[in-house]
């Protein structure tokens, strides 16, 4: 029963990193991606998810074997470590802002359209109750981070997500694609079609995301985890990767049984309810928009915390207690999250993809340093990464340069 709970404690971060990498961005993504490409793109999910694994494994046995976390490490340890810790927390904080703006504008946009599904008199689109629900959410998710509300609330959402990925595991069965489709997931390919480069770097930052690598040390220090623990800290990893594989995996065998095999695309937000109406029928709707919802609202609360947790990593190692310092950090990207939804996204699907590119461009050097770190006998010792786990890390910085080069050259081709 101790070696349970020992393990449970141990996986605590791997749970955590799911929540933060299947969220609004995941779902959106990868029901795009079925209902446009079929499962063509099966195998960057495949790549993203192997390579987030290895990632986890490294970030991991660095924060076991030393006690140490991300930043304070790089800092510590490396030549130009602070300039390269106040990047990566730049990089990652930014990135997550981005991805806020992206939430809150697929959120509102979800609500106000599911309004105007049962409110037939509401124009089809409406600049001002959007962005007037962006604000409502946002203000009270803030609120109940800052009165200390907020855990039950996001096991209720927590809830709800589980019920919609239980809901998409259990369709995939019930819309299995055609040998055809699935013939397409076994000889890796690129869509040649407008917008498949950008879905390709929307996988990448919504499955790899910076922050779980980034914050795992962090997590694993609080929970006291050390070198007698390394064999659950990989297990921890497989698992997480794994299941990050399989959810997001059936939503798009999801989408590509239900609406690719029928030649239906996703265009506006409740076009993805198709995705679940083979097992929920006519509640395909309210599960969606309330999973969905809780998917994105539940995803608000660590990047509100993000750069508080960060600045407390590259000071002294540690999370620091909550201070005027963390209300004023979490306003800040409260309000940042506003701007996206400010600058009137007419189309929130899109909004919420190329929200998710921006996580790409701190994935380099997030690699870069935790090569170097793990490789360091006087850091690791006995630890220190073995031949598999430094190919891994190697083809994960190859993979996230050629993924940050696809994103810059997509958002280009998108914007220009």
């Amino acid at each position: 029963m101790k070696k349970i709970k020992q393990l449970l404690s141990v996986l605590g971060p791997g749970i955590f990193a799911i929540g933060y990498t299947i969220g609004t961005g995941s779902v959106t993504s990868m029901a795009k991606a079925g209902s446009q490409y079929g499962l063509q793109l099966l195998w960057v999910l495949f790549l993203s998810c192997l390579f987030s694994g290895v990632l986890m494994e490294a970030y991991g046995r660095m924060a076991a074997v030393t006690g140490g976390t991300s930043l304070h490490a790089v800092k510590r340890h490396l030549p130009f470590g602070r300039t390269l810790a106040i990047l990566i927390l730049i990089g990652v904080a930014t990135a997550q802002y981005t991805c806020l703006g992206g939430i809150l504008t697929l959120s509102s946009g979800a609500i106000y359209e599911t309004l105007a599904l049962y409110v037939p008199s509401l124009p089809k689109e409406n600049y001002a109750a959007t962005l007037g629900i962006a604000v409502v959410l946002i203000a009270l998710m803030y609120s109940l981070l800052m009165i200390g509300r907020y855990s039950f609330f996001e096991k209720v959402l927590a809830f709800f997500v589980m019920i919609m990925g239980i809901t998409f595991l259990i369709s995939m069965f019930v819309v299995w694609p055609s040998p055809e489709i699935l013939k397409q997931a076994l000889i890796p390919s690129i869509p040649d079609e407008p917008g498949a480069l950008l879905m390709i770097a929307a996988f990448v930052g919504t499955t790899m995301a910076a922050p779980t690598f980034v914050t795992r040390p962090l997590l694993l220090k609080e929970k006291g985890v050390g070198v007698a623990d390394l064999k659950e800290q990989t297990l921890d990893s497989v698992v997480s990767a794994s299941l990050m594989f399989l959810i997001n995996g059936s939503i798009m065998v999801v989408a590509a049984g239900a609406l690719y095999a029928h030649g239906k695309e996703i265009v506006k937000i409740l076009d993805m309810v198709h995705t679940l109406e083979p097992l929920a029928g006519r509640f395909a709707v309210a599960l969606f928009m309330t999973g969905t919802l809780s998917a994105g609202l539940s995803s608000i609360f660590p990047i509100l915390m993000v750069a508080p947790l960060l600045i407390s990593d590259y000071r002294v190692g540690h999370m620091e207690p909550r201070s005027k310092t963390f209300r004023v950090l979490c306003l800040v990207a409260a309000c940042a999250g506003l701007i996206v939804p400010a600058l009137g996204g007419r189309n929130p699907v899109a909004v919420t993809i190329m929200a998710q590119i921006s996580n790409v461009f701190v994935l380099p050097l997030t690699v870069a340093v935790i090569l170097v770190l793990v490789n360091r006998r006087d850091l690791m010792g006995e630890h220190r990464a073995g031949p598999l786990l430094n190919i891994g890390l190697a083809l994960a910085g190859l993979f996230a340069c050629i993924i940050a080069v696809t994103g810059l050259r997509a958002l280009l081709d998108a914007w220009f």
